[in-house]
């Protein structure tokens, strides 16, 4: 499911909220589907001749394995390098191809993606994965509370 980042998470785009100040490039917004056993899936697209991730944001409900379907529907070829605990995927996209990649993000946060490949248009293309959730109290720093939404 995707949709403009006007109509889906509201307040997304400030600061101390789930993800950055503002969103990359102002694309779309989609969410992971979460299965019955607790692991999610994602579908993540480049539409033809636009640069450009879509949705250009993922979020996901909490922390945990991830099934990330990628689409080129470019006529150009690109890759993905994509997070994951332990030791970035990278995956291989020719022109008008799919792949699959598993990945582990384990705590809250975001986690930038992108595909260096050929340069596209000075900056390659950008991404963000946002893992919604709290950090644990064993691992929150010693300051002073932060605004939240």
């Amino acid at each position: 499911m995707t949709a403009s980042t006007e109509q889906v998470l509201a307040g997304l785009d400030k600061q101390n909220s789930a993800t950055l100040g503002k969103l990359i490039g102002r694309g779309n917004v989609g969410q992971a589907e979460e299965k019955a056993d607790g692991t999610m899936r994602g579908r993540i697209r480049i539409p033809e001749d636009e640069l450009a991730w879509d949705p250009a944001v993922l979020v996901l409900p909490h922390g945990g394995d991830v099934e990330i379907e990628l689409v080129n529907d470019d006529y150009n070829t690109h890759c993905a390098v994509l997070p994951s605990n332990g030791d970035s995927k990278f995956i291989w996209l020719p022109c008008l191809s799919k792949g699959t990649a598993t990945l582990n993000l384990d705590g809250p946060g975001y986690y930038w993606y992108g595909s260096p490949t050929g340069n596209d248009e000075g900056r390659g293309l950008t991404g963000v994965i946002v893992v919604l959730g709290d950090v644990p109290a064993e691992a929150r720093l010693d300051r002073p509370a932060q605004p939240r939404p």
